[in-house]
C-alpha cells in the first residue's frame, strides 16, 4: 500500500464514517450497510503490514475481538454454515466437510459440493441447515443478501442457501437466472497460469459491480479462498502462501478503497473474520484405515462403522463397540482428544470414560451427530518457516483440530456503529456475527440461535464491566498400557461458553 492510500484509508476508518453516521441518526435503520470479510485460513500473525499492508491498516483502526474463536471442527463448511445461521453444529447440523447423512448413501460420508448439498433435503424430507440463517431472517424483513466468494461451490452457498438475493461463485450462480447477466458483463475466469488469482480478482469485481452499489443488498459477504488454498498445498510462510496472502489483501484493498470514495450516502459496516487458522501436518495413517486394521470396520465400503473426517458412526450404536474404539484411539500418539455423547444433557463429560462430550464443543446434534469424533494431536513444534503449530494429520498442512493455532482467529469491525480502535478481551466465534448483525438492525434474532451480539464493540452498547472466566474441564482412562489425560480449556461470559483448545497426555505404566 502506497503511503498516501495507507493515509487515507485511515483516515476514512477513524474520522469519515463516524461523522457521516451522525448526519442523520434519524435516518432508515437499514441505511448503514453491511459488508462482511472472509479470509479463508488466515492464521493472527499473518497480519503484518509487510504482508498485508491494507488489512493491517483496517486493523489498527478498527474494533478488535481479541479472543475470537473458530467453530470446532476447524474446517470451512462449519464455519460458513455457523456464521451464516448465528449458530453451532449442533444446532445447525452441518457437522464437517465431509457429512454422513445415510439416507443420500447409507455406507459412506458425502461431500460438501452444492451438487451434493441439495441432495440432503429431498433424501431427508427436511431441512439442509436446521437452524434459520442471515439471509432468511433477512427475507422476513424485506431486505436482502449477497455473498460472493472464490473457494468451493458448497462454502458460497452455505452462506446464503435460501438464496434470498444471490450467491456469486466461479463455479455457481444462483439464482439461475441471474448467471447470465454475470457471465455477460464479468466474463469467466482466465484460465490461464494465474486462474487461482483470477478467482479472487473475479469475485472482488463482481462484488464491486452487484454488491456495492446504491440500490445493492443490506448485506454483502466475500470470501477469499486464500491464503487457505495455497497454504494447503505447500506449506505456512511458503513463497506461494505468502503471494496468495498479498494478492487477497490487495483485492481487500479495491474493496477498502472504492467505499471510501462513495460518499456520505453510503455507509457500510465491514466485519471481518475467518474460518479457521492453519497447522503443519505430520503424517499419520487414515483414521477409516486404522479402523479397519484394528478390526472394528469391515473394508472402506462396509457400513458397520463410517467415518466422516474425525466423525465415527457405529452402527446401532453399539456401546461395546464405542467403548473398545475410544480406547484403542486412546493409545494412538496420533489420536488427541476424543469426543462421546453426555450421559445427559449439558454434561462436559462424555459418556465413554477418558472423553469429554459433544455439548462441551456445541456438537450434539439430535439427528447427525456420530457416536465418536477425534482430533488429531498438536503440539508447538515450528515449521521450517519458524511458524508454531503441528498436529498429526496427513498433507502439508491445514487444519480441523482442536489446537489453539486453529481455534484462536481476528475478528475485526469498523465502520459507523463500532467504537473505532477498541480492543476486546471478552470471548467471541464466528457463531456471534450474524447476532451482532442483527443487532445493528434492530432484527429480531430467531428462536435457537446460539450466538451472542458482540454489542462491547458496538457504540450504542452499554456492557461497561463484563468479564469472563477460563474453566479447565480434566477426564482421564488408564489401561495396562499407561494413562491417557485430557483436558479442555473453556471461556464462559455468562451463559456462553467457547472452546478455547483440547490438550492430550500419554502416561506409561510403571
Amino acid at each position: 500500500m502506497k503511503p498516501h492510500f495507507r493515509y487515507l484509508f485511515c483516515f476514512f476508518l477513524t474520522i469519515f464514517l463516524p461523522l457521516a453516521h451522525a448526519k442523520d441518526t434519524a435516518g432508515s435503520r437499514f441505511e448503514v450497510k453491511t459488508l462482511i470479510v472472509f479470509f479463508d485460513g488466515l492464521r493472527p500473525d499473518y497480519i503484518t503490514e509487510a504482508q498485508m499492508p491494507n488489512l493491517f491498516a483496517f486493523k489498527n483502526a478498527a474494533a478488535w475481538g481479541k479472543q475470537h474463536h473458530s467453530v470446532f471442527p476447524t474446517v470451512t463448511r462449519v464455519n460458513s454454515a455457523s456464521y451464516a445461521t448465528g449458530s453451532y453444529p449442533g444446532t445447525h447440523g452441518l457437522l464437517g466437510n465431509s457429512i454422513y447423512i445415510p439416507e443420500v448413501v447409507s455406507n459412506k460420508p458425502i461431500g460438501t459440493t452444492y451438487d451434493e448439498l441439495i441432495q440432503i433435503p429431498a433424501a431427508t424430507s427436511g431441512q439442509l441447515l436446521t437452524a434459520k440463517s442471515l439471509g432468511e431472517v433477512l427475507a422476513d424483513a424485506g431486505q436482502k443478501m449477497m455473498v460472493f466468494s472464490s473457494g468451493t461451490t458448497g462454502q458460497a452457498f452455505l452462506q446464503n442457501h435460501t438464496v434470498n438475493g444471490a450467491v456469486v461463485n466461479p463455479d455457481l450462480i444462483l439464482p439461475e437466472s441471474f448467471r447470465k447477466q454475470v457471465l455477460d458483463e464479468l466474463g469467466a475466469v482466465s484460465q490461464g497460469t494465474d486462474e487461482k488469482m483470477g478467482r479472487h480478482k473475479w469475485i472482488t469485481d463482481a462484488l464491486l459491480k452487484y454488491g456495492l452499489i446504491k440500490n445493492g443488498p443490506l448485506v454483502s459477504a466475500i470470501w477469499f479462498s486464500d491464503p487457505d488454498g495455497a497454504a494447503h498445498e505447500h506449506g505456512i510462510g511458503s513463497e506461494q502462501a505468502v503471494e496468495a496472502i498479498q494478492y487477497v489483501d490487495g483485492q481487500f484493498g479495491r474493496i477498502m478503497e472504492a467505499l471510501r470514495t462513495k460518499g456520505v450516502d453510503e455507509r457500510y459496516n465491514v466485519i471481518i473474520s475467518t474460518d479457521h487458522g492453519f497447522v503443519t501436518h505430520v503424517a499419520r495413517q487414515g483414521l477409516a484405515d486404522f479402523l479397519i486394521g484394528e478390526g472394528f470396520k469391515k473394508d472402506k465400503g462396509s457400513d458397520d462403522v463410517v467415518v466422516a473426517e474425525g466423525a465415527i458412526y457405529v452402527k446401532n450404536h453399539d456401546e461395546k463397540t464405542i467403548n473398545e474404539i475410544v480406547a484403542a484411539l486412546h493409545k494412538q500418539k496420533w489420536a488427541g482428544a476424543v469426543f462421546t455423547k453426555g450421559l445427559k444433557k449439558g454434561d462436559p463429560l462424555g459418556k465413554v470414560k477418558g472423553t469429554l462430550s459433544f455439548d462441551l464443543i456445541h456438537y450434539n446434534h439430535a439427528k447427525r451427530s456420530g457416536d465418536i469424533l477425534v482430533a488429531p494431536d498438536w503440539n508447538d513444534a515450528k515449521n521450517d518457516k519458524g511458524y508454531a503449530g503441528t498436529d498429526f494429520a496427513s498433507g502439508v498442512a491445514g487444519h480441523g483440530g482442536a489446537s489453539t493455532y486453529e481455534i484462536d482467529i481476528a475478528l475485526l469491525a469498523a465502520g459507523p456503529d463500532f467504537k473505532n480502535g477498541v480492543a476486546s478481551e471478552l470471548p467471541t466465534s464466528n457463531a456471534d456475527i450474524v447476532p451482532t448483525v442483527l443487532a445493528l438492525y434492530d432484527l429480531p434474532k430467531p428462536a435457537g440461535m446460539d450466538g451472542r451480539a458482540v454489542d462491547e464493540l458496538l457504540k450504542k452498547s452499554r456492557r461497561t464491566n463484563a468479564t469472563s472466566q477460563k474453566q479447565l474441564i480434566k477426564t482421564e482412562a488408564v489401561y495396562p498400557w499407561g494413562t491417557y489425560k485430557l483436558s479442555a480449556e473453556m471461556s464462559v461470559l455468562g451463559d456462553y461458553f467457547y472452546f478455547n483448545y483440547a490438550k492430550t497426555e500419554r502416561t506409561p505404566a510403571r
